[in-house]
């Protein structure tokens, strides 16, 4: 009998059945260290075999100094650090690492400068890092020494597992809906254009434009409120006969709301507005938005708890996100 089957293998177990000292197993598993690549196959091997997880808390500890994950959040300025959904992440990914006796820290990457992935990878007291607002230079900047041991909310890559809600068919779930209510003259409000992942509700606005026959009509956003606000001012300037704003997330659709009712426009009954995210405000409102679920708590638990096994991930795992109808479309 193994010792997994009756209680969590250990090091020692790892190492007694790889044949291989405790010191080579414990550098075959923390990545550090020289170890023959026999010996870091049959280490391997016995760790798959007896479901050996490493405890990052412990491993922390041995290497010196304190133990956290880092959720690092990158953006054009440090406004990311107030921003609610990173606040969720946090908390979700608290959860899981306090039963390890993990802390989580907040970090802001400055947009184009990702030397501050190179500062984590150097810091002992950092156990795992998880990216949100991943970018194509991020994932490229990120040190082969973080390998194994971050993940993205957002996009990802063959070294760097992802974890996403399925926002292309979140918003399209949207789009059918309005066009299902009789509304044909949609503009959108979009995100960030520097976000790869905002980028996808676009391209699903603009498939079914396309598919439908109906007009093209896209306004820029950056997922803020006072956006919102300037973008429904515009929409009503360039298409005074549009009759549906569907924006990318719940807190733009807010600020969408109070621009058409500074412009005197009745939601729903002139122009019915959508959001995305379904956040605890959007059911308070009135009118109450009609949205898609964004699962943000278990998309971050499960990206935390990759980091935290350590162990490989599939390259891509999407939430499903849901339709939400309420009074404003």
């Amino acid at each position: 009998m193994t010792a997994a089957a009756h209680r969590p293998a250990t090091l020692d177990d790892v190492a007694r059945a790889a044949g291989v000292s405790r010191s080579t197993a414990s550098r075959v598993i923390a990545g550090t260290g020289f170890a023959s690549p026999d010996a870091r196959e049959r280490v391997v091997t016995a760790a798959d075999q007896l479901g050996y997880v490493p405890n990052p808390a412990a491993r922390a500890l041995v290497r010196g100094g304190g133990v956290r994950l880092v959720v690092a959040a990158a953006a054009t300025s440090a406004a990311v650090l107030d921003d609610p959904y990173v606040h969720r992440v946090v908390g979700s990914a608290a959860r899981v690492c306090a039963p390890a006796g993990v802390g989580v820290a907040l970090h802001w990457l400055p947009l184009g400068d990702p030397r501050g992935l190179d500062q984590l990878a150097a810091d002992r007291s950092v156990c795992g890092v998880v990216l949100v607002n991943t970018t194509e230079a991020l994932l490229d900047a990120v040190p082969r020494s973080l390998h194994g041991r971050v993940a993205s909310i957002g996009i990802g890559s063959a070294e760097v597992p992802s974890f996403d809600v399925d926002n292309t068919a979140g918003a399209g779930a949207v789009l059918r809906h309005l066009y299902a209510t009789g509304r044909r003259r949609i503009a959108m409000v979009t995100g960030p254009a520097w976000l790869p992942c905002s980028q996808r509700p676009v391209q699903a606005y603009r498939h079914l434009m396309r598919q439908a026959g109906l007009p093209e009509r896209v306004v820029d956003g950056d997922f803020t409120a006072a956006r919102g606000r300037a973008a429904a001012e515009e929409a009503l300037r360039r298409w005074p006969d549009v009759d549906a704003i569907f924006a990318i997330s719940d807190e733009t659709a807010f600020g969408v709301i109070a621009g058409l009712r500074d412009g005197g426009v009745r939601v729903p009954g002139d122009v019915a507005v959508a959001g995305f995210d379904d956040i605890p405000l959007a059911g308070m409102t009135a009118p109450a938005l009609t949205t898609a679920s964004h699962p943000v708590g278990r998309i971050a638990t499960a990206a935390a708890t990759a980091v935290l096994a350590g162990r490989p991930a599939a390259p891509v795992t999407l939430f499903p996100s849901a339709l939400v109808t309420r009074d404003s479309a």
